[in-house]
């Protein structure tokens, strides 16, 4: 009970614009059984990590809670304002920004990104047959591959992001021509960054932090970790290849090379609440019309719209987006329907809970 109440008080002092609701018998059912499995699933890893997380209900926070340890050497244990690495989460905010940009009448969807960034003709391949678009860039149908082909491109400090990015298009090729099918690229991503910081005249960092995360009261969320919060701040377990190593995650919090735009911020299960809670009920960022077109699939893609993952159906009208980093994962989904959403953090790759699943479980479960 004393670690609940911790909790609140964190939230209620975090967040002023979200406040825990109490729990219907059916949120309690799915809620328990969350928790239970949540709880086994990190014991069994037994990797001396965590998961966060949160569920919200409209713009409320109904239920938040986090298991095991955000640090396994000093025994800390993890709670719901520890913070964590979101990966690919940060491009949802890319796409907000973009939207904004949009509305601001600074950038248009069909523009070509050589009206911004003219280095983009050196892309391997690129020809007036293959000009990409802002929309094909937020909808990973610009073509372009995964990941440039540059030695220690994910290496560098954040301040300079920009010039690995431009270090990055020589090395950079298309696998389809734009628009003829759906490829994740965390290189479009960023040259997506790039583009908005160009076509506003404006650092995309600081756009980010005054556009988005200054008008929710986002206090834990940012691209680098401040000193005075460093206690608070996960230690990523990477496991991907059978093994914990701590070394490349400490690495990244020094920066992340080109991947800022794609990947590059951290928070926590209830400050991400805020940005998540912003898309549902009366949008506080965007308007109705713009979230609406972050939701438009392009007829090449099945679930992607611009920076959110899409699906619908029968109790699965749902928008969200995953991330993974060196020790780290994470995952947000919303129910338009039933305006639930889940965030949940972890400070290792892989394990027992399928973070996805487990999301989508709990979402149609409360429905």
């Amino acid at each position: 009970m004393k670690r609940l109440l911790i909790t609140f008080v964190f939230v209620s002092a975090l967040c002023p614009l979200i406040c825990f609701a109490q729990l219907t018998n059916h949120e309690n059912e799915v809620i328990s059984r969350l928790s239970a499995r949540l709880k086994t699933d990190v014991e069994f890893d037994n990797l001396g990590g965590s998961i966060s997380a949160v569920i919200t209900k409209d713009n409320k926070v109904i239920w938040a809670n986090a298991f095991g340890y955000a640090d396994r050497d000093k025994k800390m244990l993890a709670d719901t304002v520890t913070i964590y690495r979101i990966g690919s989460i940060t491009k949802t905010f890319t796409a907000t920004l973009l939207m904004l940009l949009v509305e601001e009448n600074k950038i248009s969807l069909d523009d070509e990104v050589e009206k911004y960034v003219p280095e983009v003709k050196g892309l391997i391949g690129y020809s007036d047959k293959h000009k990409i678009t802002i929309r094909q860039l937020a909808s990973h149908t610009s073509g372009l591959k995964r990941e440039p082909d540059l030695g220690n491109a994910n290496i560098g400090s954040i301040d300079q992001w920009q010039q690995k990015v431009l270090e990055c298009i020589p090395h950079t090729s298309f696998a389809s021509k734009p628009g003829s099918d759906f490829l994740y690229s965390n290189i479009g991503f960023a040259i997506l960054g790039l583009t908005l910081e160009r076509a506003a005249g404006e650092p995309y960092i600081k756009m980010v932090q005054q556009r988005i995360i200054e008008p929710l009261y986002m206090k834990d969320t940012f691209f680098s970790v401040p000193d005075d919060k460093r206690s608070r701040l996960a230690e990523g377990l990477d496991n991907q290849s059978g093994t914990v190593n701590t070394r490349v995650p400490f690495r990244e919090h020094s920066g992340r090379g080109y991947r800022v735009p794609n990947g590059a911020l951290y928070s926590t299960p209830t400050d991400l609440a805020k940005f998540v809670t912003s898309f549902i009920v009366q949008p506080t960022l965007l308007s109705k019309a713009s979230i609406k077109k972050m939701e438009d699939i392009p007829y090449v893609s099945k679930q992607y719209g611009l920076g959110l993952t899409v699906h619908s159906g029968m109790n699965r009208n749902t928008i969200g987006h995953d991330g993974s980093t060196a020790g780290y994962t994470s995952q947000f989904i919303i129910n338009l329907d039933s305006k639930y959403a889940i965030i949940l953090m972890r400070n290792y790759n892989q394990g027992s809970t399928d973070l996805n699943k487990m999301a989508y479980d709990v979402i149609r479960d409360l429905f």
